[in-house]
């Protein structure tokens, strides 16, 4: 028996602009778990292997940027076990998937504050970034100690110590200046967000970011979300109208 390969983005969606940067709010994991009478890590456990293809298939399918809701600020409100045992899946699969990361030409970066980590996990998440950092292909933006908040305020604080530095003036801070001090400033745009599990709200995820970007969601859970679901995002994003302000006459060039 072969084993199954995905069309390429040509093949699926010949002649079609694809998303260039994609997010993804991972939900659902402990719901897949309980499900199955499972306790809620086997759900994270089953939701590393989703993670693993997603990053296959975007790099097949040519998107630029992708950026995975791994750990957001408020999740530190979760059972202190549950929390220590993610942190110690982190670990675990930050060691093991580097070289895979590595082999198929994967920058990783990891954004949020991560200064509240412990000492071996801040090391090793300077690791795998330095170890990657030379490869040109997909860039896997990894949101942990994340909050969309959080992002927007240290960005303000980032310009106001240049002002109080007097290397800018208040004046010269516009939307350009503040968006380059965000964590994916200098990747595509956001083109479309994805959340797994049933929810409709971003829960305080790439703020900024999200101003022009395109929103689907999907009941599937996180650990069963594979190629067909995936694609079937794509076919939502490729099917919309982007105007960007324009009337869609405008965007259809009448």
């Amino acid at each position: 028996m072969t084993a199954h390969k995905p069309a390429t983005a040509a093949q699926r969606w010949p002649g079609q602009q694809l998303p260039r940067h994609v997010a993804m709010i991972m939900d659902g994991n402990g719901r897949w778990a309980q499900q199955r009478g499972k306790l809620r890590v086997f759900g994270h456990q089953a939701g590393v292997a989703t993670v693993r293809e997603v990053v296959r298939l975007s790099r097949l399918w040519g998107i630029q940027s992708l950026t995975l809701y791994a750990f957001s600020s408020e999740n530190w409100r979760r059972p202190a076990d549950e929390v220590g045992l993610l942190m110690e899946l982190f670990l675990k699969v930050l060691q093991k998937e580097v070289k895979r990361l590595n082999s198929n030409g994967v920058r990783l970066r990891i954004i949020g504050d991560v200064s509240r980590f412990s000492d071996k996990l801040q090391a090793r998440i300077r690791d795998a970034e330095t170890a990657t950092a030379g490869n040109n292909g997909l860039t896997l933006n990894i949101a942990a100690n994340y909050g969309g908040r959080w992002e927007i305020a240290e960005a303000a604080r980032q310009l106001a110590a240049q002002v109080a530095r007097g290397e800018l003036s208040a004046d010269q801070i516009d939307e350009e200046r503040l968006g380059a001090a965000m964590t994916t400033a200098g990747q595509p745009e956001l083109d479309l967000l994805i959340r797994t599990g049933g929810d409709c709200r971003v829960s305080n995820f790439l703020l900024w970011q999200l101003a022009y970007a395109e929103f689907y969601f999907t009941p599937v859970l996180w650990p069963d979300f594979g190629e067909a679901a995936y694609a079937a995002a794509i076919d939502a994003f490729v099917g919309r109208e982007r105007r960007f302000g324009q009337t869609g006459e405008q965007v259809r060039g009448r």
